[in-house]
């Protein structure tokens, strides 16, 4: 069973329907995204929707949680648009109808599935917090506590937009990177596409993929949307 794995979409209506027909051809025969499905580009309700219309199981990221705790009061957020931190979650909560923040708020902070037999926890960052980055340079003294108990085979997540795959301590972890805001140098959006096989250990590989980046940069200044600033790390 073919499994396509996303997160990081961070908005990007372009990149996310790339990435969803790249996994298609791929064979994938269901989709599950890691979080941060919003939050810094400019199509915050057509991704939301997008993925309400496909069936998409998620996990809830860091970022839908800033834009939930926001609220809908309208005075309220329209102060926040001009602060630097919170400017772009401002503006995203202002978009956002009743449908796609019900969708949203009703996301879990983690996922436990069985897929193609095999025992998979789905996280934004880690099953300690959605806060928490997992990085390529992962220890096995540190990663169980990461993973989280009962220790799946799969360990999915995201949140650092630097995709990798590893067997550590035992378990196939698979970092998505980022769908829609890559940082690592590439500038094309990635997933990850894992095979899952009853009484086999998880293949997983990771997919990059070309997107309409300029369509993304000119919908931003058209619509206004306040910059996210750049820390050096992902929001």
């Amino acid at each position: 069973m073919k499994v396509a794995f996303l997160s990081d979409v961070h908005a990007n209506f372009p990149a996310l329907c790339a990435a969803l027909e790249t996994a298609q051809r791929l064979g994938a025969a269901t989709v599950v995204a890691a979080g941060d499905l919003i939050g810094s580009g400019p199509h915050p309700v057509e991704v939301v929707r997008l993925l309400m219309q496909r069936g998409v199981r998620a996990v809830r990221g860091n970022v839908e949680r800033k834009v939930l705790e926001l609220g809908s009061g309208g005075k309220k957020l329209k102060r926040l648009l001009a602060k630097k931190r919170s400017g772009h979650l401002a503006w995203t909560a202002m978009q956002l109808g009743k449908a796609e923040l019900a969708w949203l708020a009703a996301l879990p902070e983690r996922l436990d599935l069985t897929l193609g037999g095999t025992a998979v926890r789905v996280v934004h960052g880690s099953a300690r917090g959605d806060g928490e980055y997992v990085y390529p340079s992962v220890t096995a003294r540190v990663l169980p506590a990461m993973a989280g108990e009962p220790r799946p085979l799969l360990l999915v997540c995201g949140h650092s937009h630097i995709p990798f795959t590893r067997r550590v301590a035992g378990i196939r972890v698979v970092n998505c990177g980022s769908v829609g805001r890559p940082i690592d140098g590439d500038p094309r959006g990635s997933f990850a596409i894992v095979d899952c096989r009853s009484g086999e250990a998880p293949r997983a590989r990771i997919v990059r993929f070309a997107f309409a980046a300029e369509q993304v940069e000119r919908d931003l200044a058209s619509r206004g949307v306040p910059p996210a600033g750049a820390s050096g790390r992902p929001a």
